[in-house]
């Protein structure tokens, strides 16, 4: 049987009962820490699920006996857990843009190095809400926007600038008869 944890909000796995029974032995995975396998409703705390415990309990009570979930509700080890620890929890309604067309638009033209950092920043935050650290992701996201920012305004004072050179160089070049 196959077993995912998360712990900081990074998932890990598959490991098998036995490998995540030896790692919450050595204390790599808490109690508090979230784990899931096939046939589970939701992604559950490791020290309330009675299989990962220790010492097996004797008798399964009705409260231990798994329950299997139906087609609509099952949930896919590749979803993030609906309670990771995180320190920040998205609030309903939330949405942290990534902004990386405007990056990789700046990026092409106005100004290359200050895109280019947009768009690394723009990159890295849907990976970063998909693991469930929404601070980091909203992190990201505000720095993608500012060098999207630094980049559009650079672009502009030096495109101003290179007008303004060109047009007056073309003034003086131009003789009165």
């Amino acid at each position: 049987m196959n077993w995912f944890y998360a712990k900081n909000g990074s998932q890990q796995g598959p490991l098998s009962t036995d490998e995540i029974k030896n790692r919450i032995a050595m204390g790599e995975i808490g109690p508090s820490d979230l784990a899931w396998r096939e046939g589970m409703s939701d992604w559950m705390p490791v020290g309330q699920i009675s299989e990962l415990k220790a010492a097996p309990a004797a008798s399964a009570s009705p409260e231990a006996t798994p329950s299997f979930p139906t087609a609509s509700s099952a949930a896919s080890p590749y979803q993030a857990p609906s309670a990771a620890p995180s320190p920040v929890q998205m609030a309903p309604g939330q949405v942290i843009p990534s902004y990386l067309w405007q990056s990789i638009v700046v990026t092409l033209f106005c100004c290359l190095p200050a895109g280019i950092a947009s768009i690394v920043y723009a990159a890295k935050v849907e990976g970063l809400k998909a693991s469930g650290n929404f601070a980091a992701a909203k992190e990201a996201s505000d720095n993608a926007k500012k060098w999207a920012i630094i980049s559009l305004v650079l672009g502009l004072v030096i495109n101003l600038i290179v007008f303004a050179v060109s047009f007056t160089g073309a003034l003086q070049g131009v003789q009165p008869q």
